[in-house]
């Protein structure tokens, strides 16, 4: 037996006992350390040479992590990508070329194990000859080439074939734990060893989304864009560059993620110096684009405050002079979102003033609308019905000043057919292309609609003419087409066809146009089609691509018993102080009826907050006796501030006793005591829901805000998140608040590190917390999209549980358990369980339970009908395999896409 001892004091280890010991050998088993610089670690040895090569070392995550195939992956490489790329391409390209190749040699093979089950602290390892011969070594050396060459270690080698067994023993059994280092992992290898940053004027238009999102957090976060995303954005690019710009409706159902799809599209827009882009949406959603755009696709953007008047950027901060409306036109970043209740509110006599106007005035590159459903013909008789509303009308402008456009919503293509019209007529402005110039056959959405649902078919060959020549469609959509389009030698970029039936010859007459007598022609190719994306949640779960887990709602109707009797029926009791400052704030609402027709907003607002909590209640009434809103309701400061700034005495003394009565020491919120039990007493699976983790939503910032706090405390040295919008994120810890950015909360529940987080609607878009297994709805949004976009926070791919939980709280007796009793009815299948619910609830279907109930079915018999008519098929648009943008070489560079974006319009 020959034992040696190596010190770096006396020894050079790296070349005295490493490349010596290597040399020759023919395996070479390894138990390193730390993942990244072990895998690094392969350089430095001589190890290019050796038949077999095989390494064991830590992953560094936790086990139940480790367990779920496709969040281990994911956070594998998130840990993987944990440097600077920009500059560790640089300073260690060589490495990474060698490391790259060692690894698709194949005689190296490498795997990880969870740092809970294993933490491989020791460092051994076994050299085998081909004379049969073996050493063994142990020793405090770490796992990369300077800690062979540099560090101070110690180093103990033997070639004895015991202390050779009892080597492997350890490591075969740590190798049978581990799973081979991830796919994802060697393919980044291979990228960065390759990477090289070029110009935006060195790419092609379709180059450019892989060349700006490699990189972006979402993809160094170890995850990307979903196959369906990724394909919406090179639709937008090929209509681009078919038509010279894209018109298209994202109908997505909800879930699926067409917030990100449209921000892609809008990025790659104005990385080619379109233009300004223009994001509209409802004042609840401004927030979330922002902060969804900083977080996933690390690109700055500034929101329009309607309140403020000034543009405000990704930490709140004030981009433009305070109080100038005429800012508006001068967004300080390429990318400015607004909200669409301004100019809902700015229309005099048809013409659009103030900030509305001044929009107007404005060309654009890209505009997108997100709920476009709200942009609509108004109902109900008199002189106004079926006139535009004032979106509907602000659009059909806007189309005119931008030069590609974008509608986001579900809703239509769910039920109103007539409705969806409305909004291809939006995206025909200014682009007759879609459906046609004002002579059009398509423009006739009944006879349309029976040609789109194959339910009928042109009469003659001259009746399909006149369909399909106006607009005429594309080169390559269909080989009739294509035909004609060459006979009659049409440029690409035409897309209306001036010549008569009479005067077309033989071949297109009776040959060509024969062809789209049968129903399915006009079945298959149409604007529709042509210009409306749909993919539903089920098909994309049916494919594989999107994660099957079911939920329970709890409470779970005539389980009373389950929870001890804390539910009366749904909802939970209240007390006296709460009973009188509700019968106020109904009071209240009545009073401002009587005198304004603006009292029905106000009876929203006031209601919805009161039972949200205790706490917001009352902030709501102080602050309205201040003539002010909260920052959720900027949209509609200035007709708030006018109401109140004319209350009558009586609507004064209401909020006054709302004021009163909620600030009373007795006032304690039942709230806030149940979400406690069920986070420590009640237990699915065999865990109370803290233990599972448990985010906790509500729509109100003085709600999450008080929520947190009260838990914190109660909860003994528990850390609490408060998950929100514009520099409002933070920890607590019993009685004391630290302000933190929101991407420390999000790693932190990553590692586990925190399993409780409190949030706002806000912020929840691309909030991915699969770690957490519950989900408490403190309020009730009236919107169930919402409650989709909140469950979709949990029930995600990664979701270490095979069903998630959701509890929803409501008061008793009041207008929120009116809507939910309703709803509640509804949330039966655990798999789909907000499928037979409308995306959102108008303010007047809550007249009564028997008025919601009859909308509710309305609307669901008008989704069937719709969802049996367009059942329209883009699996085969859904390759998952297709545009992996996450192994792009050629890059822009995080610097160049920020400093392109920061310049305004």
């Amino acid at each position: 037996m020959t034992l040696s001892r190596f010190s770096s004091r006396t020894h050079a280890l790296d070349s005295e006992f490493l490349a010596k010991a290597l040399t020759g050998a023919s395996k070479y088993f390894r138990i390193a350390g730390y993942f990244r610089s072990s895998i690094f670690e392969l350089i430095g040895e001589e190890i290019a040479e050796i038949p077999e090569v095989k390494i064991i070392c830590n992953s560094e995550l936790n086990w139940v992590d480790f367990k779920v195939a496709t969040h281990r992956d994911i956070a594998i490489k998130e840990r993987w990508n944990d440097v600077d790329v920009a500059s560790e391409a640089l300073l260690n390209k060589d490495r990474y070329q060698i490391l790259d190749a060692l690894l698709r040699k194949g005689n190296v093979e490498i795997r990880v194990v969870p740092k809970e089950r294993l933490f491989l602290h020791g460092k051994a390892g076994s050299i085998h000859y081909p004379d049969g011969t073996r050493k063994a070594f142990i020793g405090s050396v770490n796992d990369s080439k300077s800690a062979f060459a540099k560090n101070y270690e110690l180093v103990w080698q033997d070639e004895d074939s015991d202390s050779a067994d009892w080597v492997e023993e350890e490591f075969w059994a740590l190798w049978q734990e581990g799973i081979p280092l991830p796919e994802v992992v060697i393919a980044e290898v291979h990228r960065v060893a390759h990477r090289q940053e070029v110009t935006i004027d060195a790419l092609k238009p379709a180059d450019i989304p892989a060349a700006a999102l490699a990189e972006a957090p979402i993809y160094r976060a170890g995850e990307q864009l979903q196959p369906w995303q990724r394909s919406f954005v090179t639709l937008f690019l090929q209509h681009r560059e078919i038509y010279g710009k894209a018109r298209l409706l994202l109908a997505d159902e909800v879930g699926v993620g067409k917030t990100l799809s449209m921000a892609a599209s809008a990025l790659v827009s104005a990385l080619m110096d379109d233009g300004p882009v223009l994001i509209l949406s409802p004042s609840t959603l401004t927030m979330q684009w922002q902060i969804e755009m900083q977080d996933k696709l690390g690109i700055p953007s500034a929101v329009w405050s309607s309140q403020k008047k000034v543009w405000l950027g990704n930490e709140g901060q004030m981009l433009s002079p305070p109080g100038e409306a005429s800012s508006i036109k001068k967004c300080p970043n390429k990318i400015g979102i607004l909200s669409t209740g301004l100019i809902m509110h700015q229309c005099d006599n048809g013409e659009f003033v103030k900030e509305a106007g001044l929009l107007l005035k404005n060309r654009y590159g890209c505009v997108i609308l997100d709920e476009a459903h709200k942009a609509r013909v108004k109902g109900g008789l008199g002189e106004n019905a079926n006139q535009p509303n004032n979106l509907l009308r602000f659009m059909r402008e806007m189309g005119h000043r931008t030069r590609h456009l974008i509608l986001g919503t579900a809703t239509p293509i769910q039920t109103h057919v007539d409705e969806l019209w409305e909004l291809l007529k939006i995206l025909n402005s200014g682009a007759e292309f879609v459906l046609g110039d004002s002579l059009s056959l398509w423009h006739n959405t009944e006879m349309a609609t029976a040609l789109v649902t194959g339910k009928s078919r042109p009469i003659d060959e001259r009746e399909a003419w006149a369909l399909l020549r106006n607009p005429l469609p594309p080169s390559g959509e269909n080989p009739t087409v294509q035909n004609i389009r060459d006979n009659l030698g049409m440029a690409n970029d035409d897309f209306h066809c001036s010549h008569n039936f009479d005067n077309l010859d033989y071949f297109v007459q009776s040959m060509w146009l024969s062809e789209c007598l049968d129903a399915s022609f006009f079945n298959a190719c149409n604007p529709v089609l042509r210009h409306t994306v749909l993919r539903k949640r089920k098909q994309l779960e049916d494919m594989g691509l999107m994660e099957k887990v079911s939920v329970s709602a709890h409470p779970l109707p005539g389980k009373s018993s389950l929870y001890q009797s804390r539910f009366i029926e749904l909802g939970i009791p209240t007390n006296h102080p709460f009973q009188v400052a509700y019968e106020s704030a109904e009071k209240f609402s009545k009073l401002l009826n009587a005198r304004t027709k603006a009292g029905g907003f106000m009876k929203s607002l006031m209601l919805q907050r009161i039972c949200s909590s205790f706490e917001s209640g009352k902030k709501t009434a102080q602050r309205m006796l201040q003539h002010t809103v909260a920052n959720e309701d900027e949209d509609n400061a200035e007709t708030v501030e006018t109401l109140l700034s004319n209350m009558s005495p009586n609507e004064v003394d209401c909020l006054r006793e709302i004021e009163s009565q909620l600030s009373r020491p007795e006032a304690v919120d039942s709230k806030l005591q149940t979400v406690k039990w069920f986070l420590t007493e009640f237990r699915t699976d065999g865990k109370t829901w803290l233990e599972h983790g448990c985010i906790i939503f509500s729509q109100y910032y003085d709600t999450a805000e008080w929520m947190a706090r009260e838990l914190a405390k109660s909860l003994n040295n528990e850390i609490v998140a408060v998950y929100a919008g514009q520099g409002k994120s933070g920890l607590i810890l019993n009685n004391q608040f630290n302000a933190v950015e929101r991407e420390t909360i999000k790693t932190a529940v990553r590692n586990r590190e925190i399993r409780l987080v409190v949030a706002t609607d806000a912020a929840c878009e691309g909030l991915n917390l699969q770690a957490l297994g519950t989900l408490i709805n403190v309020d009730l949004p009236w919107n169930p999209s919402k409650l989709e976009q909140r469950l979709g926070r949990i029930k995600r791919f990664g979701q270490a549980r095979k069903g998630v939980d959701m509890l929803n709280l409501v008061y008793s007796e009041t207008q929120d358990e009116k809507v939910y009793k309703v709803l509640s009815e509804r949330l039966k299948d655990t798999y789909d369980i907000f499928g037979s619910l409308p995306d959102t609830i108008e303010d007047d279907w809550i007249a009564s339970e028997e008025e919601l109930k009859k909308r509710m079915e309305q609307y669901i018999h008008e989704r069937d009908d719709a969802k049996n008519a367009f059942e329209l098929k883009y699996s085969a648009t859904v390759d998952p395999n297709a545009n992996l943008w996450e192994r792009c070489e050629k890059v822009l560079s995080r610097r160049d896409i920020v400093s392109l974006l920061s310049k305004g319009w």
